[in-house]
């Protein structure tokens, strides 16, 4: 019989059940023991939920308070000296890495956090050193497994894969000559224990990602994989059963590593790389091994189709004659990337939402279609109420619109080239800015506050009036300018106030897009968004962000920045559509964009920033073609966005979280860019931007920490920057925005780092 297996679940809970608690306990509201029991509860609704649908292969060790490959390097005592001196509990380590600590007795910053491949979720790089002793620090996996065990559900545990999690991992700073791969045969002995100690518990299966398999490798990595797989098979088997799972794209550039290695069975994505299917199934005996297929989408929300996903898995057992106790239909990845429960959405347009599919929906159809395969006539209605709705979301008028098509269709290179090159402009720039050298700025957002959170609740329930609201809007926007104005800012914000996320707030206002109440996923650690939902073309009725960007400027002398998010950042950052390219939603996105940027400058507004921290996010996986592809579209949105400004008006971008190719970003032609480089700790980073044309500031502390760094750390940080980078073309600022710290933490990292600013004008004043 076709068995059915879901990949991960998501862990926050239908009702963000776990940021409340875990930003409780760090504000000490909650108890570590009252923490714990609500993951505990989190996790058994979650086994509860899959064993009551009827999942084969359930998950355990998906749960996490921060980050799951974090929860590794505790598991592995991958733990820096800088953290463990300080004695601190598991739980509390556990968040010193991901997120710093500052206290009387601590004072430490966070690890690096990066994306993960090409999602919008954010891992903390594992981060390994010639000193450390690597050994079994833990026990969660086994823990879990025995949780789930004690209320009769048998679990499939799941574990970052030895190879993937060195390959993900870099060098500490006092270590820079130490390649991670090589650490593989002092971590190869721990994972076996672990796994032991979970056949000891019961486990009879394990799955072991390494979704590392779906980019491109050096021979080292491979000869890694086939190292790690056949020590674990031939030391485990047939004690338990390995599934080698991959996910996010295609692997059949790694294929040979793949052919006869010891384990159960394996795992693709033929979601995202249906093509992979025929090399895969030429290559591995499924006749010996499982093959697990991924096809029902673990990234996306969009409702599965059912017969065309059973009608593929057919393809296979009848094509290549496979028997169905071989065969495992699973999600394409794990489900952290998609919403809980889509039972929980109440005002959407019924239509709309009969489109949509979350993680528990997503349950249901990858055992719908195991089913189905197994001939039960159970499903029956189930497949017949989802062709009804691919149906109809097929045929709606709600998802063309012909006018934004032939406005695609007219770009050309001159709609996304700028009147001048940056050498003439900066001239022409400084005149009108004037401003001094090392200026300083923010990335956009300050501190949304309890105060603003509740206005906005009730503007949105009714319960004040447009005008109430707006009154309230203008009073924090003042309240920020002062505050810059006081410290010294050279280049202001008006603090976004008005806008829950930089994404939803312009989506709410495009033509083309939905939203929900509570479709959160998890960004990184108690970070949660709710991606919009592109549903059909995209379009700007009416100007979005003017009217407060021209009020701002109203009240102060300095430049004030106009503040948008980029065409990319709004595509990532949404769910996109999965009937056209995302090349062509981009372009949709970039000419809306600006018509925003053109109305900006024309209402007084000199220095526009439009946002693309996604950019890097969208780069294909593999270089090659694609990726190409993919910069030069992904380039030509933006400087369509931007570039039908005049020369005076200067343009600006932000990147974090990421590792950036200078060359990328040059693509884009904007005026000043900031970048993300609190967290890096590779000395030959800065080196990369030294021939960077334009001007740049690299991102001085973590606004993902409520560590307050001194004017000194800044100074030390700048100092070793002006090392590479020259005086002259660098701006100094943030990380990020500010929207998650609080007003005591953001006064004085900023006070702190604009001191830092004066001092390096004074240095360079006497050099002069």
């Amino acid at each position: 019989m076709v068995k059915s297996a879901v990949l991960g679940f998501p862990r926050i809970g239908p009702n963000r059940e776990l940021k409340k608690a875990t930003e409780g306990y760090w504000k000490g509201n909650v108890t570590k023991d009252e923490l714990l029991a609500v993951g505990k509860q989190l996790r058994e609704q979650n086994w509860k939920l899959q064993q009551s649908i009827g999942v084969d292969y359930i998950p355990s060790n998906d749960f996490s308070f921060y980050d799951q490959v974090l929860d590794l390097e505790l598991l592995f005592n991958v733990i820096p000296d800088r953290y463990s001196k300080y004695d601190l509990d598991p739980l509390d380590t556990l968040f010193a890495m991901g997120r710093g600590l500052q206290r009387k007795d601590v004072d430490v910053t966070a690890l690096e956090m990066v994306k993960w491949f090409d999602s919008n979720y954010h891992y903390v790089r594992p981060t390994f050193s010639h000193g450390m002793d690597y050994k079994l620090n833990g026990s969660k996996p086994i823990d879990e497994f025995l949780e789930a065990k004690k209320l009769g559900i048998q679990t499939r545990p799941v574990l970052l894969g030895p190879v993937s999690f060195l390959t993900l991992g870099k060098a500490d700073k006092d270590s820079l000559d130490l390649d991670p791969i090589s650490l593989l045969d002092k971590f190869l002995p721990l994972y076996e224990e672990v796994i032991t100690k979970l056949i000891d518990a019961g486990a009879t299966d394990i799955q072991l990602d390494e979704p590392v398999l779906v980019l491109d490798l050096d021979q080292q990595a491979k000869d890694a994989i086939v190292k790690a797989y056949n020590y674990l098979g031939k030391a485990l088997s047939p004690k338990i059963n390995i599934f080698l799972t991959t996910y996010f794209g295609t692997v059949v550039p790694n294929l040979d590593v793949l052919q006869n290695l010891p384990v159960k069975g394996y795992h693709f994505d033929f979601v995202r790389s249906p093509e992979q299917l025929d090399s895969i199934l030429k290559s591995i005996d499924f006749n010996e091994k499982i093959l697990s297929v991924g096809i029902v989408d673990g990234r996306n929300i969009w409702k599965n189709d059912l017969a065309k996903s059973t009608a593929f898995v057919q393809s296979i057992i009848d094509k290549y004659n496979l028997s169905s106790k071989n065969i495992v239909v699973a999600t394409s990845s794990s489900l952290l990337h998609t919403p809980v429960d889509l039972d929980n959405e109440h005002k959407l347009d019924r239509n709309i939402v009969d489109w949509f599919s979350f993680a528990t929906q997503k349950v249901l159809e990858v055992v719908a279609i195991a089913l189905k395969l197994n001939g039960d006539t159970s499903v029956d209605d189930i497949f017949k109420k989802n062709l009804k709705s691919i149906t109809a979301r097929k045929n709606s008028v709600l998802t063309n619109d012909e006018a934004v098509q032939k406005r695609v269709a007219a770009i050309d290179d001159k709609l996304a080239t700028r009147k001048s090159p940056f050498v003439e402009r900066v001239t022409v720039q400084k005149e009108i800015f004037n401003l001094p050298l090392f200026p300083t700025t923010t990335i956009g957002s300050f501190p949304q506050t309890k105060d603003i959170r509740i206005n906005r609740n009730k503007f949105v329930k009714g319960t004040i009036t447009p005008e109430e609201y707006e009154t309230f809007i203008k009073s924090e926007i003042e309240k920020v300018i002062r505050f810059q104005e006081e410290i010294g800012l050279d280049v202001l914000v008006h603090g976004e106030p008005e806008r829950n996320d930089m994404v939803q707030y312009f989506g709410e206002q495009l033509q083309g897009y939905a939203f929900t109440e509570n479709g959160w996923v998890q960004s990184y650690g108690s970070r949660y968004v709710r991606p919009p939902i592109i549903v059909g073309d995209l379009s700007r009725p009416k100007p979005m962000s003017v009217k407060e960007s021209v009020y701002a400027q109203s009240i102060t002398t300095k430049p004030v920045k106009g503040m948008l998010t980029g065409p990319i950042t709004c595509l990532r950052w949404s769910f996109p559509r999965d009937d056209i390219d995302q090349k062509t939603q981009a372009l949709q996105l970039s000419l809306a964009l600006r018509d925003e940027v053109q109305d900006l400058e024309a209402a007084g507004i000199k220095i526009i920033q439009v946002d693309e921290p996604a950019l890097r996010e969208g780069l294909p996986l593999r270089a090659g073609k694609e990726r190409s592809d993919y910069m030069d579209w992904a380039a030509e949105a933006f400087r369509v966005a931007t570039a039908g400004v005049q020369d005076k008006t200067q343009i600006h971008s932000h990147f974090c979280y990421s590792d950036l190719d200078p060359n990328h970003i040059k693509a884009l032609d904007a005026d000043v860019v900031s970048i993300e480089f609190s967290k890096k700790d590779d000395p030959n980073y800065v080196a990369e931007f030294k021939n960077y044309p334009n001007h740049i500031g690299l991102g001085l502390f973590d606004i993902h920490s409520p560590r307050v760094a001194s004017k000194d750390e800044f100074i030390t940080k700048v100092d070793t920057i002006l090392e590479t980078y020259p005086a002259a073309k660098f701006w100094v600022n943030p990380d990020c925005g500010l929207k998650t710290r609080d007003w005591y933490e953001t006064k004085l990292s900023l006070t702190n780092m604009v001191d830092a600013a004066k001092h390096f004008r004074e240095e360079y004043k006497n050099k002069a």
